[in-house]
């Protein structure tokens, strides 16, 4: 008789990240993107009023947080233009030590928002406010580089020139070698070894030679601290959530999957606090690394995000001389590239201008406009919901039908009413009935219709008021549940009876 089988124990399978042509691939965009993050950090660094090195230790420690406590793989976190706007005036009043607690303090206001559950708003932004913030974010991508390309030796525009036709040739070819890093190698090369004198990297600030400290800021922990801190920190959180998770669902649309949105405003939180303790200015997720990662890099996991942190904080601390060699031509191009493929071209098509309702165009036009006015996307995503919203209850309201029948023996007259009933469609309400000569009874039928706010409730109690005055009995019928609930709890209770 043979022996019983063994059982086979089968090896856990190693994570698709593991697989060498995915680690490549990951590898390489993180390269790409370190290198992207280092001028970018450095500007940001300049707009809030600090040393460059407080922008370069947040990028890195952002991106290697959010790395493992995020929600959205792929996606990069890093200092950011929205945050460094928010903080300049701490900064530039009080000292980089303030900035740094209300860092602190702004991450644990993002942890305690995603508790409350704020990650559940993003159903109610309408894709023509994500059209605009996408629009928006392509045109702040272009224009942050034209600094760049004013006042520079005409050896820029044509290393720019042959950067651009790079990146858009050498995909077409082979796909071995990312199209931004054969740039960056290709243009660095070429200007050290022909010895042409145009704006570098090393130009616009001093890269830092050690690595970063964890510490807590110098700051009296008194209630005027907090008091000074605390508007700075909660626009910290506000902002920092609205551009990640704007930022999420769009890579989310890219990718076609899925991503935990509650778990990114904490980690976002997470990797805020982390950041303040290690004295870096904050940030947030970053549109256009983002996109180098996800569409350029094709990065899919979040080993290019820890790879991004790791790689920038070894290029500025360990090879730092070498990077500050990189021409900033080979960036810029790399950046122009990013926001020409992040624009939604389609959007601005003629003929779907002239398929999309005027609503859905301007509120796609409000949101593009106040975000580049103003630098901030926060308020462009606030005006664009806003303007939705308006737009929105306004063609609600235009649904809205009343209808009358007199009943054959003359002695009833019966509306109809159709439609939702809220603030913006009730207020006409009370001008739709004929108190003069309606008969002695008078109902009005709500079985196609809903009441939503007290404004209606408010509205029908003014109808009743105006028929008993002239003695006449109105009944109200057809209700639904939720609507009788309302009515019932509110009639006659929301005007003082003296």
């Amino acid at each position: 008789m043979a022996p019983p089988a063994l059982p086979v124990r089968l090896l856990p399978a190693r994570p698709s990240w593991l697989k060498p042509s995915v680690l490549r691939v990951e590898a390489l965009s993180g390269l790409v993107v370190a290198l992207a993050l280092i001028p970018e950090a450095i500007a940001f660094s300049i707009i809030a009023g600090v040393d460059p090195q407080v922008g370069l230790f947040a990028s890195f420690t952002m991106a290697v947080t959010i790395a493992f406590v995020g929600g959205r793989p792929a996606m990069i976190s890093a200092a950011t233009g929205a945050i460094a706007l928010v903080v300049a005036p701490l900064a530039r009043e009080h000292g980089v030590e303030y900035l740094v607690a209300a860092v602190i303090l702004g991450g644990l206001l993002q942890i305690a928002l995603a508790v409350a559950g704020v990650a559940r708003l993003m159903r109610f932004l309408p894709r023509s406010v994500m059209v605009g913030f996408v629009n928006a974010l392509a045109i702040l991508i272009f224009t942050s580089q034209l600094p760049y390309l004013v006042n520079v030796p005409s050896t820029v525009y044509v290393l720019l020139a042959v950067g651009l036709a790079l990146l858009v040739g050498l995909p077409r070819l082979t796909r071995a070698v990312p199209g931004p890093l054969a740039a960056i190698v290709a243009l660095t090369a070429f200007t050290v070894a022909a010895g042409v004198v145009v704006p570098t990297v090393g130009d616009q600030g001093e890269l830092p030679d050690s690595l970063p400290v964890l510490g807590f800021p110098a700051v009296p922990l008194t209630l005027e601290t907090l008091q000074l801190v605390a508007p700075f920190a909660l626009a910290i959180a506000l902002v920092g959530l609205i551009e990640s998770l704007m930022t999420a669902k769009l890579v989310d649309d890219i990718t076609d999957t899925h991503s935990d949105k509650t778990r990114e405003s904490w980690g976002q939180g997470v990797a805020n606090v982390v950041t303040g303790f290690f004295g870096g200015m904050g940030g947030c997720a970053m549109i256009g690394q983002t996109m180098i990662n996800v569409k350029v890099g094709g990065a899919r996991t979040r080993v290019s995000t820890f790879l991004a942190g790791v790689f920038l904080l070894v290029l500025v601390v360990a090879v730092g001389q070498v990077v500050a060699l990189i021409p900033m031509a080979a960036l810029v191009g790399v950046m122009i590239m990013v926001a020409v493929g992040t624009f939604d071209w389609h959007s601005v098509k003629p003929a779907t201008l002239r398929m999309m309702p005027r609503s859905e165009t301007t509120v796609m036009l409000s949101t593009v406009v106040v975000t580049v006015g103003t630098h901030n996307l926060a308020y462009g995503v606030g005006v664009g919901v806003l303007t939705a919203m308006v737009l929105f209850a306004r063609r609600v309201a235009h649904l809205v039908e009343v209808t009358s029948v007199l009943d054959p023996d003359a002695g009833t007259r019966v509306y109809r009413v159709t439609g939702q009933l809220f603030f913006a469609s009730s207020n006409d309400l009370v001008y739709q009935f004929r108190y003069a000569t309606d008969p002695e009874n008078v109902v009005i039928d709500l079985s196609e219709a809903h009441v939503w706010d007290a404004s209606t409730v408010a509205a029908l109690d003014a109808v009743t008021t105006k028929y008993e005055a002239r003695g006449i009995t109105v009944t109200i019928v057809g209700m639904n549940s939720n609507s009788r609930d309302r009515h019932d709890r509110l009639a006659g209770r929301l005007t003082d009876a003296h």
